[in-house]
């Protein structure tokens, strides 16, 4: 509105002349709005953090009005106030006050305009107001003298109307500066109703601009409440607050609502008169700030941080400097608000009505909902948009058709709409997009709900039943099985299914998949309502603790897995198909603790089950099998497990110890790629990891690359123990080659040793043997062997102390328990021989 080219009566030209800020009820709105209004009259109330206006402040005419439907403003009252707003800088507004006194004489006969003004308050609320009428009657008197129209002047335009019109059209010598208007003519001519009312503002602009520089002036019209102009579905008054927004391209706005404006959608031609990216470019959804000046112009209030909460609420109530709210109170409300300023504003008045009842309030009185939330957040939306965000409050995360199917309705528009409000969030980066506000989501399950289409308990577990079935219809539909759609999904079907007991249905088929891919993403479900029943009381419950416990054995001692899964099946909460489940995951953490024998029990029983999990079962029986050192037998039961109990790795598995390591390689390599097929990302990473141990020993320089591809896989994985493995190749990569390798493997002990996996410890054992066997370490390798016997002690990997003895050309006390090996003890100390051989020749070294 500065530029040189700037026309005020050019109606084609996109508008940026207008700021939003939008966010839910008790957000701080109005107290923004107030506090824009008075720092830009009065510099000393500015904040201190706020940049000076680039315009002067003496040439700034801010007006706040209030739209709220109890102060009872209408539009006509809007352009009054905006009207006497410019009356401060005492000089008629020729065209607009023509227009409008010939409006007030149609619509308000027989009533003067200040008495109107002084009736409704508004002459009081302004110092310059009283002037109003002076100026209209001085617009008139000149007028009337100039076309010398007989009368009084109160009467001169209902006479004189014609002759004004007819010399505006003539453009007549007379009324030369108004005829420079080219609009007043036609809408002096069109009938003085409210439509044409709403179009005058694009006089009150023309007379604006033509005000000299040294006396001109930037109306900032901040608009309050704007939400309360109306509902989504009958826009009558923001049209009409449109129109001036748009007539008035020389004045600013700034609009605050809990809504964001929707006028740069095209979906809303016909309803508003200027709509479009191309009318309005800065409140196009997204829009963002530019170095070059506003572009985006709509600006969500987030919430306050934890410090913000903190510091107001040690402001809000103080005495001689210090807070009355203890800092235990004030961290519980904090907490309790998720930044929400009006529930910190409610439990402010709550903890002085308890004081003033005569005791000092403790942090327990603030565990407490507010009705009055509930009330903010549903008084401006259908019925339908309210059956539809109490349907959504049972989910963490909705995209617009899941709220449908979860509402059950046969159409998007309520749940589009819900999503237009500020108390819906979107994280474009989920699964699904959308999630109601923390406290709001909160407070409108546990709240009491005094409205009058509050749900009874019933129609809360009808919702609960159809979100149940939505959340399945999505995860089934989903034919790309992307792990976050099935985690998302079983999180927040074990949710309602804990909090509303429900059978657990497909929760049962989405657990085996969720265990199926060996990926381990976290599971967890915020505490029930009622914490005080403790323990596991539902089968969703006990469903989510074996998932949990079986994902977190990645990172807690196995003896923490084995009492957590003991605890699900002695809790006899588990459907019989889900109770195979704990057993089998029981059983292969007692096996990595090296209860062997309690291990072999558990996979005979699910073996035997015939379940889902049978085959997983017999490839742990044959894992039991070659942890005994009874290689053909592993090999056998490798014959009849195929992909599902992953044939290839344990196979593999036996090759290496043999010394056979091409054989292993082969195995391994056919391991990862039969799981790349099946799209089993987490036993691709496993074979992968393998592949790299068994090339370590042969081939350092292949080893490398086979350990930068296990490194990049496992990456975006949980998986301690593979993750432990691929540690322990890179050591016999090293083997030979790193004067440090046994402090890096003292180090990788001790984490092995948190974590409980008593294979990884022997495994990393041999691989100190196998070092100080090609150095020729003999001291070293009798102190390695020794710790290697005693790790082995149990019987389980006790052919590692033989492969040991092996590598060196030992021979074996009389007293160590011997392997069944494929093909014999001697063919087997051959090849470890010359593996080892053929490292110390890499080396350079003579043996």
């Amino acid at each position: 509105m500065t530029r040189a080219d700037f026309d005020v009566e050019d109606l084609e030209a996109p508008r940026r002349n207008i700021l939003v800020f939008h966010g839910v009820g008790g957000i701080g709105k109005s107290t923004l709005s107030r506090k824009i209004e008075a720092s830009l009259a009065h510099s000393e109330d500015r904040p201190v953090q706020w940049e000076s206006p680039s315009h002067p402040e003496d040439r700034t005419l801010p007006v706040r009005i209030d739209l709220a439907r109890a102060t009872g403003m209408d539009f006509e009252r809007v352009i009054l106030t905006i009207r006497l707003a410019v009356a401060s800088l005492g000089r008629p507004m020729t065209a607009f006050d023509l227009a409008l006194r010939r409006y007030w004489e149609h619509n308000h006969p027989g009533e003067p305009i200040e008495d109107y003004l002084r009736r409704g308050g508004l002459l009081s609320r302004f110092s310059a107001a009283a002037a109003l009428p002076q100026q209209m009657q001085s617009a008139l008197s000149d007028i009337a003298q100039t076309l010398l129209l007989p009368g009084t002047v109160g009467s001169a335009l209902g006479q004189g109307a014609g002759a004004l019109i007819k010399a505006l059209r003539d453009r007549r010598q007379s009324v030369r500066a108004l005829a420079g208007c080219s609009r007043l003519a036609d809408l002096l001519e069109a009938d003085p109703d409210l439509e044409a009312l709403s179009f005058y503002p694009h006089l009150l602009a023309w007379d604006l601009a033509r005000l000299p520089a040294d006396k001109s002036a930037l109306p900032v019209i901040l608009l309050d409440t704007f939400e309360d102009t109306g509902d989504r579905t009958h826009r009558d008054l923001e049209r009409l607050l449109q129109r001036i927004v748009w007539l008035m391209p020389n004045a600013f706005f700034v609009v605050t609502g809990r809504n964001r404006l929707q006028w740069a959608e095209t979906t809303l031609e016909g309803q508003l008169d200027w709509t479009g990216p191309n009318a309005w470019p800065g409140l196009v959804p997204g829009a963002a700030h530019t170095g070059s000046g506003l572009s985006g112009h709509q600006v969500l209030i987030g919430d306050f941080s934890p410090e913000d909460c903190e510091d107001y609420l040690a402001r809000r109530l103080s005495r001689d400097g210090q807070p009355l709210i203890e800092e235990p109170v004030r961290r519980i409300i904090t907490e309790r608000s998720h930044g929400l300023p009006l529930y910190l504003d409610l439990s402010v008045m709550r903890y002085l009505e308890l004081q003033r009842g005569g005791r000092q309030p403790q942090v327990t009185d603030f565990d407490h909902d507010f009705p009055a939330l509930i009330a903010r957040t549903l008084s401006d939306l259908t019925a339908e948009e309210r059956h539809v965000l109490r349907s959504v409050s049972l989910l963490n995360a909705f995209s617009v058709p899941l709220a449908t199917q979860v509402a059950g309705m046969d159409h998007d528009a309520p749940a589009l709409r819900l999503t237009e409000r500020p108390f819906i969030r979107e994280s474009p980066s989920g699964v699904w997009p959308f999630h109601v506000h923390d406290l709001i989501r909160a407070t409108i399950r546990s709240a009491d709900d005094s409205s009058d289409d509050r749900w009874s308990d019933h129609d809360w577990q009808r919702a609960a039943q159809r979100a149940f079935r939505a959340l399945e219809s999505e995860w089934r539909q989903d034919l790309g099985r992307d792990r976050a759609v099935l985690v998302g999904c079983l999180q927040q079907g074990l949710l309602i299914a804990r909090d509303f007991r429900l059978g657990l249905g497909w929760l049962a088929d989405a657990a085996f998949q969720y265990v199926g891919d060996s990926v381990w993403e976290p599971l967890a479900l915020p505490a029930a309502d009622d914490p005080s029943s403790g323990g596991l009381q539902t089968a969703a419950d006990a469903l989510l603790e074996t998932l949990s416990a079986i994902a977190r054995r990645q990172h807690e001692h196995r003896e923490r897995t084995v009492r957590r899964l003991s605890a699900v099946l002695a809790s006899r909460l588990l459907p019989d198909e889900l109770i195979e489940l704990a057993t089998y995951y029981l059983a292969k953490a007692q096996r990595d603790l090296g209860l062997t024998e309690d291990s072999r029990r558990g996979m005979q029983l699910v073996a035997s089950a015939g379940g889902r999990l049978a085959v997983a079962a017999g490839r742990g029986l044959a894992h039991l099998s070659r942890l005994s050192g009874d290689f053909p037998a592993t090999v056998e039961a490798a014959g009849s497990l195929g992909w599902g109990g992953r044939h290839h790795r344990v196979l593999g598995d036996v090759w290496w110890v043999q010394g056979h390591i091409d054989r292993a390689a082969a195995a391994y390599l056919a391991a990862r790629n039969e799981a790349e097929q099946n799209g089993a990302i987490g036993e691709t990473a496993m074979s992968q990891a393998h592949l790299a141990f068994a090339v370590a020993f042969t081939n350092p320089d292949r080893a490398d690359d086979e350990l930068d591809l296990a490194e990049r896989l496992l990456s975006r994985l949980s998986l301690r123990s593979t993750e432990m493995t691929a540690r322990i190749a890179a050591l016999v990569r090293d083997a030979g080659y790193a004067a440090d390798l046994p402090d890096r493997s003292a180090v990788l002990l001790a984490e092995i040793g948190v974590s409980g996996i008593s294979y990884a410890a022997a495994k990393l054992q041999l691989a100190v043997c196998f070092h100080h066997a090609v150095v020729d370490a003999r001291d070293e390798l009798a102190a390695g062997i020794s710790r290697l016997r005693e790790l082995t002690r149990s019987g389980d990997y006790a052919y590692y102390v033989e492969i040991a003895h092996f590598m060196a050309d030992l021979p074996l006390p009389t007293d160590t328990p011997r392997a069944r090996w494929i093909d014999g003890e001697q063919r087997t100390r051959e090849r470890w021989c010359n593996i080892v051989s053929t490292r110390r020749d890499h080396l350079g070294t003579v043996r």
